[in-house]
Formats: structure tokens, C-alpha cells, sequence
């Protein structure tokens, strides 16, 4: 319940700073070009809380719906407008401002993505380094001749530090080139250049969370020896007098060297009685724990409630930090957001071609718990998230849907190349289209929010 109540709590933190913002930037150059401001809203519906102010009595308001949100200008179109203020209304003025007035929300929301990276790369971005776990046997990454302890430092031309760098460059490198070019370091030797032959298999590996595991490869992971740390309260361990620093040797005569293979041997024996023999201050004894049964997504699995000793300096030769000076973090913003706005746009064309998984389209089911999660990880995980979203809404809006900014922009491009406004039977023709697509669009990123959640 508390998870639940962690994402809902930072999708709505999320999605009011992002939606302010993008509506700021409509709101700042309507000023700006003289057009009069009747209402700035977070959200849609009904008001839930509401403000007025400036010479304008401009309305300020929160709105039921927090999906979204929208800045209504003065406009000679949408109801009568006194002579004295025709001069201020939003289809008077000059087509160039308009376009500035549409191209500003989503303007403001790629530098809201700059300042944020901005800020994550001066305080410093804590990472893993890409450093390969296990290699699948007769896999692409097997054929490639990647083994495991091999550290990725390049994709293509790009050089990576993190994890995250990794799996982003191999993104792009896949949907740029198809087969994906790594340069590895091997035992402080180096460098290799090896070729994975991805060509071909786009879709199957932009299905989420397909990419590494379709490659045959996952992150390093340490071997942490099987001591228990933590016992929790009411839990099978505490009932069987399992205590901290308890080292399971064997259960039932098999025995264990790392912790990962104890925690298979009871997922797979939900509601078994099981003799642990266990190493405490130096004597050996043997403890009967009745396994708990609990239901997952994966089906009944065993549990004992108790989690692992890890060691503090455990993960400390693979932690990388990027971090710059003031200046420096500036044009590396600069860059990640273009590389993350580029990478965005051509995963939007290649899902119209079918090239990429359509299951990549979130709706605010996932995007809520991606935001819970982010929060909890620290402020810099919360920051990265909110710069992708920023980014992704920003361009969303580009598209040339007529509800959209982007289908107003079109709009009035035709009108300066026509010399005429377009009609207004054309406007509510693509008008409905675009609540047909918008529907459309939300529908089927519920629909993927619920195969994820269900399974």
C-alpha cells in the first residue's frame, strides 16, 4: 500500500511540474507577443482549486483531471470579443507570433530536460560500470565472443561509463546500424572490438526488457556468501530462531556456497519442512524452518523472510560517477538531451514501420510506477526521470495531431503558405480526428500498462 501511495504521490508531483511547465511557456510569449491570458490550468474538469490575477484576471487553477493541462488565449473563434480587445486576441496576431506561442510549451519542456541533466551532472550521476555478468551459451553475444568480466567501453564510436550509457548507446546503435558494434576491455587488456548481429531483429529485441537478455548477456552481479542479516519480525526464519550473521552451509545435505542458490532451493519448496544447517559463532547446528508459501506473478514460490549480508565495499571497483564542472555539465546537458530527443523520434518512426515493439508506449499506470520508483532511488533518479518525460512530452506535442501543438503549428503554416486562415468545417474535421487518434493512443497505452501489471 505504501508503494502504491509512493507512486501515485510522485506521478502527481511529476506530471504538475511538467505540464506547468510546458503550459508555461505558452503563457510567458502570449504575454509576451501582447496576447490577453483567460486561463492557465493543471489539468482538466472541473476546478478544484482557483485563483485570479494581473491586470488581466488571469484565472489560475488545479483541475480535477490531472493528465494534462492548457492555457486559453483570447480568440475571436471561440466567442464574441469586444472591439476594444480584437487587437489582442490570438488570431490576430501575425503568424510568425503564433507559431512562437505553439512552439514554446514544448520549447520550455526540452530546456526544463537541459537544466535537469544540468544539475545531475554537476552534483554527479552514480552508476555501475557495464562490466558483463553471465554469457548465454550458443546466444548472439556467445557468437560474438563476448565473455563474462568484460567491460563495454565503447558502442559504435560512443563511449560509455554506466550501465545506463550502455544500454541506451546499444538502443541506438541497433535502430541506426542493426548490428551493434561494442569495443571491450578483457582483463585490463584491450581494446577488442566484437559485432553483435542483431540485423533483422528490431521488434523482438525492443520488446521491454527484452534487449540484453535477447543479446544473451546481463550486468555483472558480485557472489555474496550466503550469511543472513536481516530477520524480519513474524517471518518463517524468526519462527524457526534464524538470527543475524547465521551462515547457511546445507539444507537437507545439499550444500550452499552462495547466497543466490540458497534463495532458489527455497523458492522451489513452498510449504516444505527443511533441516538448515547453519554456522554460528563457530559451532554448527541444525534448525527445521517451515517454508512459507507466497503467490506471485511467477506462480507459488518459497520464502523464509530473511535477506542478505552485503558487505559495504562490496560493489566499490564498479562504481562510476559522472561528474563536470559548470560549464562542462552545460554542453554534456546539451547533448543528452538531443541524443535522448533523437533516440525518442526514432522510436516513434520505427514503431509506424513495425521496426520497434509498440509495447513501448507507456500509459500513466506505468509511468506511475516508474516514478515511484525513480523517488525512492534519490534525487538524481527522480531528476533523470523527469528530464525523459519532459522530453517525451515536449515531443508528443510535435506530432501533427490538430489537438495537439503540433497540428495547430500545421495550421498555421498552411495559413501563411494559403495566405487565408483554413476553414473552420476542415478544423472540426481535424479536430475529431484528433480525439479519434488521442483515444486511440491512450486506449492501447492502458491497454500495455495492464499486460504489464497482469502479466
Amino acid at each position: 500500500m505504501l508503494e502504491f501511495l509512493n507512486s501515485v504521490v510522485a506521478f502527481l508531483v511529476a506530471i504538475g511540474i511538467l505540464v506547468a511547465v510546458h503550459e508555461w511557456g505558452h503563457y510567458i510569449v502570449a504575454r509576451a507577443c501582447g496576447v490577453k491570458v483567460l486561463r492557465f490550468s493543471i489539468g482538466f474538469g472541473r476546478p478544484l482549486w482557483l485563483r485570479r490575477g494581473g491586470p488581466d484576471k488571469t484565472e489560475y487553477c488545479i483541475s480535477a483531471i490531472p493528465v494534462g493541462g492548457y492555457v486559453r488565449l483570447l480568440d475571436e473563434r471561440d466567442s464574441e470579443v469586444p472591439p476594444t480587445e480584437k487587437h489582442r486576441t490570438f488570431n490576430s496576431q501575425p503568424v510568425w507570433q503564433r507559431l512562437a506561442i505553439l512552439f514554446a510549451g514544448p520549447g520550455l519542456n526540452f530546456l526544463f530536460a537541459i537544466l535537469a541533466y544540468w544539475c545531475m551532472f554537476v552534483v554527479g550521476v552514480p552508476g555501475l560500470k557495464p562490466v558483463l555478468g553471465e554469457i548465454e551459451p550458443e546466444s548472439i553475444a556467445a557468437t560474438a565472443g563476448l565473455q563474462a568480466e568484460d567491460e563495454i567501453t565503447h558502442v559504435g564510436a560512443e563511449p560509455v561509463a554506466t550501465w545506463e550509457g550502455a544500454i541506451l548507446a546499444v538502443l541506438d546503435e541497433l535502430l541506426d546500424a542493426g548490428d551493434v558494434r561494442l569495443t571491450v576491455a578483457r582483463d585490463g587488456r584491450g581494446p577488442y572490438n566484437v559485432v553483435l548481429r542483431t540485423a533483422g531483429l528490431e521488434s523482438e529485441l525492443t520488446e521491454p526488457g527484452e534487449l540484453l537478455r535477447g543479446i544473451g548477456i546481463e550486468p555483472w552481479r558480485p557472489v555474496l556468501e550466503p550469511v543472513i542479516d536481516e530477520v524480519l519480525p513474524d517471518g518463517a526464519a524468526a519462527r524457526a530462531g534464524l538470527l543475524s550473521g547465521d551462515r547457511i552451509v546445507a539444507a537437507d545435505g545439499q550444500a550452499f556456497g552462495d547466497w543466490e542458490s540458497w534463495v532458489d532451493y527455497v523458492r522451489g519448496r513452498p510449504g516444505n519442512s527443511v533441516d538448515v544447517e547453519i554456522l554460528r559463532g563457530g559451532a554448527r547446528q541444525t534448525i527445521a524452518i517451515r517454508v512459507e508459501s507466497v503467490d506471485t506473478d511467477e506462480g507459488t514460490i518459497g520464502r523464509i523472510g530473511a535477506s542478505v549480508l552485503v558487505p559495504e565495499d562490496l560493489f566499490a571497483d564498479m562504481r562510476a560517477n559522472q561528474r563536470y564542472g559548470f560549464t562542462a555539465a552545460a554542453s554534456a546537458a546539451v547533448k543528452k538531451s538531443w541524443d535522448m530527443a533523437a533516440l525518442t523520434v526514432r522510436m516513434i518512426v520505427r514503431m509506424v514501420t513495425g521496426d520497434v515493439s509498440v509495447r513501448n508506449i507507456s500509459g500513466p499506470i506505468n509511468i506511475a510506477q516508474f516514478a515511484g520508483y525513480s523517488a525512492s532511488s534519490g534525487l538524481t533518479s527522480f531528476l533523470s526521470f523527469l528530464a525523459i518525460v519532459s522530453i517525451s512530452l515536449g515531443i508528443l506535442n510535435l506530432l501533427p495531431v490538430p489537438m495537439l501543438d503540433g497540428g495547430q503549428i500545421v495550421y498555421q503554416l498552411i495559413e501563411a503558405a494559403k495566405g487565408s486562415p483554413i476553414s473552420e468545417r476542415a478544423q472540426l474535421i481535424g479536430q475529431q480526428m484528433g480525439i479519434l487518434f488521442l483515444l486511440l493512443l491512450m486506449s492501447f497505452a492502458f491497454y500495455n500498462d495492464l499486460s504489464r501489471l497482469f502479466g
